[in-house]
């Protein structure tokens, strides 16, 4: 009886788990969504999609003939070609993330159209961070 409590109280962890990991995959943009999507913006010769450190990346030829490195935002899919320019500086970045909880921020660096900083999460992980080029949001989080 006790043995037969337990499988089914595992099996109920493992759904409420398992369901829990399917609504986070249906929240980020898969690899066919993201060549369409780039495809709509006008970027040809969409190839070598890939999910890499918490976000999109593709190669690409730009509208005007450019080939270009792109990445892409997993939840909204906004794209930041590798020769965007910041509107910030290191030290709006060290703000920025400040703010939003991060602690011993260093190895800021603006590389690729977009800042990349290490440091430790609000939650006390060391992670490796990507950020907007504009605002500085924090767009994916990868744990070092």
């Amino acid at each position: 009886m006790m043995q037969r409590q337990f499988r089914t109280a595992l099996l109920a962890m493992a759904t409420v788990f398992g369901a829990a990991g399917m609504v986070q995959a249906q929240d980020t943009l898969t690899a066919p969504q993201v060549r369409a999507q780039l495809e709509a913006q006008g970027f040809t010769n969409v190839h070598d999609v890939k999910f890499d450190n918490g976000m999109w990346e593709a190669d690409a030829t730009s509208a005007d003939g450019k080939r270009t490195e792109l990445r892409l935002d997993p939840r909204t899919g906004t794209v930041y070609p590798d020769t965007a320019v910041s509107q910030l500086s290191e030290a709006d970045v060290r703000a920025k993330l400040s703010t939003a909880g991060y602690s011993n921020v260093h190895d800021v660096k603006f590389d690729d159209g977009m800042w990349k900083a290490d440091g430790k999460s609000p939650n006390g992980r060391n992670v490796e961070v990507r950020l907007d080029p504009t605002n500085g949001d924090v767009i994916a989080e990868k744990r070092d």
